[in-house]
């Protein structure tokens, strides 16, 4: 790891305007102020900062509990609740000035369009949370929901949130199977659903989904309700499935938040590990909201006619933080879309952004560059020229992809904030500030105020080298950190602190910084895989390939992919002989299929080469690194004398 050095040298620097900076929520001058507060005492400027911008039913006494550290907690005695902080918050009869103010403007795929007010969005919440309650929903339950996005899954999210009940949310995009697996560790007790949703002019049959993974098991799951979206015909069971609207009839549209303490679980996300069955990432309910909160301000410099679109589906935690919670808690106006960015065309995000009349657009480098590759005619449509800040998520920007979305959308106005970030800390750790921070292509610049950064080497020492690389880590606890693994803190502790004897939170992520101190995030250590931003576990992908009859063994890696930055190469093994030719391509369709039904299109592999068994040392260890280099078409330069089969690199590489 100490010997990574950086092979990209980016220099070209973008500072903000001077008329940026003058408006900005963050001047230079106080970010030098809140970073050198947090110098002085990161606890006590953690501490401040939750007193100033949290509404407390009980305020707290003790800041950070270290007692059983690396499980930090934070404001430990205080009592709140997540939903009055994003929405009561702002209205009259709490000392808030924005009851009729937008909070979510909806334009589905198909045109139609809705827009809640706090005010309403806030009577919704409340019905929803009493239907809640009367079909037994309890503090502390766990409601999975698997919504497309559309606002009733926020209202979901907060309704949750509202009655002291756990939410995990679900990616729409994933399978029967996967569901299920979530549904169960969770230990679910409701699911809300649709009975599907719309994407690229097609109808996703999700109340399908969730019967079928009920179907085989989930035993624990009481009650679904079913949202009508699409209005497609689907079978509902008797006395545990009902539909929103009759769960919502005659319900109160005023709900008393459970107070919850600060500790209390907010949420579980689940997230893909390298090895082992899906993680459940534990946040807790005021550490995590007051990093949601202050990014959302620090980072797009919130105003008070601001129209926010981050287009992360909130299956994802990009859509937790940037869609339901952070920017709600800010009082700001956000757009959502349920749909395909291309559909009709590849012109729908900048028609959206221009009707709509966004002032920050916040998407994956994904997007970006499948958009730059259809051609600048489509942005050229439209006026952009409300737009005043871009921002970026999800994985590293490559610098072309940057000047485009700097040039062609931003037309060289609109700084870019291109943040850092993870399941498991909750909000963004790096990240420039739009009116302090010059910005360079592909760096995601300096950590916020409070957050302690540094790479290090093998040995845990911090890299002072500039361009050297090492292993990204977190030295000091911050509010928004994950707490455990849901139902198992040994992992959480092996996972993330284990590496370096529970001194720092490692990342899993390689990365360099350079003569400025910029930070350059390289990639993962461990077998993550990265598609379209979204991370998938090596080891689930390769149980479902397994899950096929003739499937005896795969492997997957990942290789560069110039719209997904990085797509799945499986190298499978069957039962039987191998198959060739048309065969192997009529079996690789098949298995491309089977794969994308267990765990979701996200998942499908882009390749799949056949071979009679793969490259493992004699002590029965897979030699991922072999398999990479071969997928990449790159130089194989390690030792493979102590591969079982040497005659099989020949064949991995399709020449055999």
């Amino acid at each position: 790891m100490s010997n990574i050095e950086s092979v990209l040298h980016e220099n070209r620097k973008f500072p903000p305007s001077t008329a940026f900076t003058a408006a900005a929520r963050v001047k230079p001058a106080d970010f030098a102020a809140l970073n050198a507060e947090a110098a002085r005492d990161s606890v006590a400027f953690w501490g401040r900062l939750a007193r100033e911008e949290l509404r407390w039913h009980r305020p707290f006494s003790q800041i950070l509990d270290a007692s059983r550290a690396p499980n930090y907690r934070w404001f430990t005695d205080g009592v709140l609740n997540a939903s009055f902080n994003c929405l009561d918050v702002h209205l009259a009869a709490h000392g808030g000035a924005r009851e009729a103010k937008p909070a979510i403007i909806f334009e589905g795929e198909a045109g139609d369009a809705r827009t809640l007010t706090y005010g309403q969005l806030t009577a919704e919440v409340c019905q929803l949370a009493n239907a809640l309650k009367a079909q037994g929903i309890q503090p502390g339950d766990r409601v999975v929901i698997y919504l497309p996005m559309v606002p009733e899954a926020v209202i979901a999210m907060q309704a949750c949130a509202r009655i002291g009940a756990t939410h995990s949310v679900v990616f729409g995009g994933f399978s029967a199977n996967s569901l299920r697996d979530r549904i169960e560790d969770a230990g679910t007790r409701m699911v809300i659903t649709a009975d599907g949703g719309w994407r690229a002019g097609k109808a996703l049959e999700l109340k399908q989904a969730v019967d079928e993974a009920l179907a085989t098991g989930c035993k624990t799951v009481e009650k679904v309700i079913v949202l009508k979206r699409t209005g497609g015909a689907v079978p509902m069971q008797s006395g545990r499935d009902l539909w929103w609207s009759d769960a919502v009839r005659g319900q109160a549209t005023e709900c008393e938040p459970t107070w919850v303490n600060a500790e209390h679980p907010l949420y579980l996300l689940y997230t893909s590990g390298s090895t082992g069955k899906p993680k459940g990432v534990q946040h807790s309910t005021a550490g995590y909201l007051l990093n949601a909160k202050l990014t959302s301000q620090w980072i797009f410099d919130f105003r008070e006619d601001d129209v926010f679109w981050c287009t992360a589906d909130v299956g994802w935690v990009t859509g937790h933080t940037y869609v339901c919670y952070g920017p709600l808690a800010a009082g700001a106006t956000i757009v959502m879309y349920e749909g395909a960015p291309v559909y009709p065309d590849a012109g729908r995000f900048w028609s959206i952004c221009a009707r709509l009349g966004v002032t920050i657009f916040y998407t994956a480098p994904t997007a970006i560059r499948a958009l730059m590759k259809l051609g600048d005619e489509f942005p050229n449509k439209y006026d952009l020229s409300k737009l005043r800040l871009l921002g970026t998520v999800g994985e590293p920007i490559n610098p072309e992809a940057w000047i485009w979305y700097h040039t062609v959308i931003g037309k060289t106005r609109c700084p870019i904030v291109d943040t850092w970030w993870q399941t498991e800390t909750g909000a963004a750790m790096l990240s420039p500030l739009p009116g302090v921070t010059s910005t360079k292509p592909g760096s995601c610049t300096t950590p916020i105020p409070g957050i302690d950064m540094a790479i290090v080497d093998e040995d845990g020492d911090t890299v002072t080298n500039p361009n050297q690389g090492g292993w990204l880590v977190v030295r000091k606890p911050w509010p928004s950190m994950l707490r455990t693994i849901w139902g198992d803190n040994d992992r959480y502790l092996s996972t993330y602190w284990g590496k370096f004897d529970n001194r720092y939170y490692v990342a899993g992520d390689t990365a360099h910084r350079d003569a400025d101190g910029y930070f350059w995030v390289l990639g993962r250590a461990d077998d993550v895989l990265k598609v379209s931003g979204h991370r998938l576990g090596t080891a689930e992908v390769e149980s479902a390939f397994v899950a096929h009859p003739r499937v005896a063994e795969a492997a997957v890696v990942s290789r560069h992919h110039e719209i997904k930055g990085e797509s799945i190469f499986a190298y499978v093994v069957l039962k039987g002989q191998r198959p060739e030719g048309q065969d192997a391509e009529k079996f690789a369709a098949e298995l491309r299929e089977f794969v994308g039904k267990e765990l979701g299109a996200i998942a499908k592999p882009d390749d799949i080469r056949f071979a009679d068994n793969l490259p493992k040392t004699r002590s029965g260890k897979i030699m991922r690194r072999l398999l990479r280099a071969i997928a990449r078409g790159e130089p194989i330069t390690q030792d493979i004398s102590t591969l079982e089969n040497p005659a099989i690199v020949e064949q991995l590489r399709g020449a055999g």
